[in-house]
This record gives C-alpha cells, structure tokens and sequence, in this order.
C-alpha cells in the first residue's frame, strides 16, 4: 500500500494500524527472538487517567547572573553546574578541539506549547556561557497552532515552558554546533490520552519530511494509566515504528520518581508498587535515566557518578517539597509489564528477565547536582533558574547522538542495538555506574510507603542501564558501531 501520497491524518491512522498488525504478527517472537514490538501477555483493566508529565523540577535562583556553586549550597543545600563544568564532567574538549560540534545536524525537541521566550532565552544562555548560536534555530507547530500563552497555567503552559528551556538550552551545551528544531503540540484531551496523538502526529511530520536526525522527549505517562492496556500504547507507536523505519533516533526520559511513578492525572498519588513510564519503555525508544555528579568548579569529578536518588536527602526535600520527607524523587527505571525483552537485551537476560528494561543508558540529572538555566517567559520571574530531573538527561544525550551523528556523517537510527553491544564489548567510552539505587519511600493518604527499585552494579542494571558515557571515546564508538 503506498502511503507516501495520504494525508499526515491518514498516515497517522495507517502507522496506528501498521503498529497493531506488527504487534500480532509477531507476538510469537516475544523475548528470545525479540523484535522490540512484541509485546507481553500481561495487561491489566482499562484506565483512564493519563497525563503527560514533564520531567523536570525547578527552582529560581537568581535575577541577572547564574549562581556559583557556593551560592547554590547555600540556597538550596546541593551544588550547581554550568554549561563549561558539564562539558568538561563528559569530556568534550577533544571533540570540540576536532570540529565535532554536532555541525551538520539537528535536534529535534518535542515539548507541549513550548515557551514564547525561547529564542532570546537561548541567546541569554549562550552569551553567559560563550556558546556559539545553533546554525539554525526552528520553531514549528505541525499538529495544530498552540493555543495563547497563559502565565497563569502553572501546571500546564508555565511548567511546559520551563521544560522547553531546559531541553533546548542543555541539548545545544552539548551539541553547539548542532541546529535546534522545537517542535511544539497543541495538547488536548483525546479519549484519556492527552496529547498523545498530537505527539505523534507531529513527530510523523518531521520523520515524513527528514527534517532531524534524533527526537528528544522528556515527558512521558506511566504505563498502566493507559486506557486498554496494552492496546492503548500500540496505538500510539506509530511514530516510533516511522521513526526506525527511517533512520532516526528516539530517547526518552524515564522519569523522576524512582521505581515508581504517578498514578493519577494531577500528580499527587503514586503506585505503592514498580512501575516505568512509556514512551521510554517502548523498545524502539532509547531510555534515560539520571546520575547524580560531584564536580568540582572546573567540572573535574571529585567523586565516580552514582545513581540519581534523593528521596531520602531530607534538607534538598524541604526545599522542593517543603517537608523533610521521604519523597518519591530519583531516576526511573525497572521492568516494563506491556513490552517483552527485546532481542538486544537478550545479553542481559539475567537482569531484565522476559521484560523490557529501563533505563539503556544514563546522564546527569541529579537535584543534588542542579544545572542553570534562564527563562523570561511570563507567569514566573525573569531570570536564572536551578533545573534537574531525566528531563535534563535526555537532552544531554540527544547532544551525544548529534555528535556522534557528524562522525558518522548520517542519522544513526535505533542505537539500542549497539548500546547493549558496546556494554558487552566493555567499550572504554562507556562508564559504568556501580553505586545506588532508585528504591524510593513517600508518604500517601497518611501511609508510609516504600517501593523497592533496583541497585547499580557492574555491567547492565536497572538503576543506571550500560552506564554513562565519556564523549570523546564514545561519540566515534557510537558513530561506528562498535
């Protein structure tokens, strides 16, 4: 059937079903001859609470210059980097030295309604920081025009706008020489899958029209608040399937509530058991999970990364959530219940089981190692802000995927495959991380809850994937395959 010619409407519904059939013509295969679309025989009773998550938090620091590290110590009890320290903490210099910028490339950042401020924010960024401006910096909105901006919406256009800051401002510190193309959706409440379908259709666009070679999402929904599930999820993997078919990368955070995550639309319950959100759980996905970093101010490591975990961290709890804590705050990661182990995974079966795992790989997003970023858009104060979360460690490594992308000399595609052999290969590019854990505690309708997630170790985990990346060895180890 040709589809080329259809409407983007008709080929929307075309990936849907592409992606159903795929889903029963290969079931068979699940774990051993995994195919990263089989599925598991699990589902559980319909649910309709999904709701989009931005995986960030954030905090304002200062009104007209970024905070140094002892000023951040000082107000909100961890340190905090910029873009050079961060540079420096996954060795780029060599790579800059050599022209490997990410030139040639482009990012594409997905974000619900974006940030109306964001083009003069990134010039504020970069100016502080001596960062050159993207080649090209794009902003378009193929799913529908994004309604006005609402300073008041703290929870949806305000917090969407922080996410964009952080997403855009961070993938360009690591890729500098890369274009930016932000996609902003229109999000709107369809069927219980909010603004989903919006998503994926607007990432249809800029596969259909190769507009970039790696999509970065820090957002995400956790898996059993799907309607139907799993049949709410495979109509939504069209984009992955167009993408994979097409050579172009996807990531995507895990999320920021250790093992666990969100179980209602507002944010305010969890799952008192283990749970992964989707789209970082689809095995057509590259997931990213967090690691805290301890730098000193030329961004050289005081300490090896670890696993990003502070719920039990009781001065930085009060000041994000007011309250010593525990609360539900690190990186996600465990066993997906909708996806069957993947054949690229095959290797590590011993950890994941018949499942798919999460995370594949891992970067900085610690709370107890923020980042700076600045934002003028309305609702909030103009100025520099303290972000953390998976929300930042995705961008970061859609910067890795654009450098590596310029060596490579085309879009590397799904890199899962080659995460996973490079980790069996004890590829020096890749940095295990072997300390913490995601196990989480919080407190729920007056209950004490505690959901058990998983430890670092060597080699493959569920806590920190392969590891984390030393750039100037892993950007020409990703770019070649191994």
């Amino acid at each position: 059937m040709d589809v080329s010619s259809k409407s983007p409407t008709a080929r929307l519904r075309f990936a849907a079903l592409a992606a159903i059939a795929a889903v029963v013509a290969l079931a068979a295969l699940s774990a051993a001859g995994g195919t990263g679309i089989a599925p598991t025989a699990r589902a559980t009773t319909a649910a309709a609470t999904i709701r989009i998550r931005p995986m960030i938090r954030s905090r304002l620091a200062a009104i007209s210059q970024p905070p140094t590290q002892a000023q951040c110590v000082e107000a909100f009890t961890v340190p905090c980097y910029d873009a050079p320290q961060i540079q420096t903490a996954y060795d780029e210099k060599p790579l800059f030295t050599n022209g490997i910028t990410g030139s040639g490339q482009t990012i594409v950042i997905v974000d619900s309604f974006g940030s109306p401020t964001i083009q003069a924010d990134l010039a504020t960024f970069d100016a502080e920081f001596n960062l050159p401006a993207p080649p090209s910096f794009k902003i378009i909105q193929p799913a529908g025009a994004v309604p006005p901006f609402d300073p008041t919406d703290s929870n949806g256009d305000v917090g969407w706008a922080g996410e964009t800051t952080l997403d855009v401002e961070w993938a360009h510190t690591i890729a500098p020489g890369a274009s930016i193309l932000l996609v902003e959706t229109p999000v709107a409440e369809t069927e219980g899958t909010a603004g989903f379908p919006q998503i994926v259709q607007a990432e249809n666009y800029v596969i259909d029209h190769r507009l970039g070679g790696v999509i970065s999402q820090s957002f995400g929904a956790t898996e059993p608040t799907f309607p139907f599930p799993p049949l709410g999820i495979y109509l939504l993997r069209g984009a992955y399937i167009n993408a994979a078919l097409n050579g172009v990368t996807v990531l995507a955070a895990t999320g920021d509530a250790g093992a666990t995550d969100y179980s209602n639309t507002a944010g305010t319950l969890l799952y008192t058991h283990p749970a992964v959100d989707w789209p970082s759980s689809d095995p057509l996905v590259t997931a990213v999970g967090g690691t805290q970093l301890q730098l000193d101010a030329s961004g050289a490591r005081t300490a090896p990364d670890q696993v990003w975990n502070d719920s039990f961290n009781t001065d930085l709890n009060e000041v994000f959530f007011g309250d010593p804590g525990p609360n539900a705050l690190g990186t996600g990661g465990g066993k997906s219940f909708i996806f069957g182990r993947p054949s690229y995974q095959n290797g590590v079966a011993g950890v994941v089981g018949g499942q798919r795992g999460v995370p594949d790989i891992s970067m900085s997003g610690a709370c107890s190692g923020l980042v700076d970023t600045y934002q003028s858009f309305p609702g909030e104060p103009p100025g520099w802000y303290v972000d953390c979360g998976t929300s930042e460690s995705t961008p970061l490594f859609a910067g890795i995927v654009a450098l590596a992308a310029q060596v490579a000399g085309h879009p590397l595609g799904p890199i899962n495959p080659t995460l996973y052999r490079l980790s069996a290969e004890h590829a020096p590019g890749l940095v295990d991380v072997t300390s913490g854990n995601n196990t989480v505690s919080f407190t729920q309708n007056g209950t004490l809850y505690t959901v058990n997630g998983y430890s670092a170790g060597p080699g493959y985990d569920l806590a920190s994937g392969v590891g984390t990346v030393d750039a100037a060895l892993f950007v020409p180890e990703l770019a070649h395959g191994g």
